[in-house]
């Protein structure tokens, strides 16, 4: 189970913001970030998703904060949802930074590659999470859940 995408819910001003712990792994590098984003943004992923890359989308940005320090943001999250050209692969590209300095400073940057199917699947669990009962969602490859 190489690549693991794991969401934590904390209820927080539900049902229109909610407060996610992301975490993500491709076996060789992983990121933890906490984020804040509106409800509607969970089946906006799946619908995305679910069938990607046989609708119209073949690209989906969900991006968070801003990187610029004039910018004043407290994060910096990417998830790009992408079809690899040239193969019948997708990649999911993760770009997280807790715009900290010194010590605290974090940032990770890495592709998870996988089968559209398994997108397919990543949709339906974000299908199921963003009904706003469960706490996590764990997602690795075809197989995942959420509780």
């Amino acid at each position: 189970m190489k690549n693991l995408i794991v969401i934590k819910r904390t209820p927080y001003e539900e049902p229109y913001h909610i407060n996610l712990i992301f975490k993500a792994t491709n076996g060789e590098s992983t990121g933890k970030l906490e984020i804040y984003d509106h409800a509607d943004r969970l089946k906006k992923l799946a619908d995305i998703l679910e069938d990607f890359p046989f609708k119209d989308e073949k690209q989906y940005l969900w991006e968070l904060g801003s990187e610029k320090p004039e910018d004043r943001f407290a994060f910096y999250f990417k998830c790009e949802f992408s079809l690899i050209k040239h193969t019948s692969d997708c990649l999911v590209g993760i770009r997280l930074n807790n715009n900290e300095e010194g010590i605290e400073k974090s940032i990770s940057e890495f592709n998870i590659q996988c089968k559209p199917a398994e997108l397919n699947k990543l949709g339906q669990l974000f299908r199921e999470f963003s009904k706003l009962e469960t706490e996590t969602l764990i997602w690795h490859g075809l197989d995942g859940k959420v509780e």
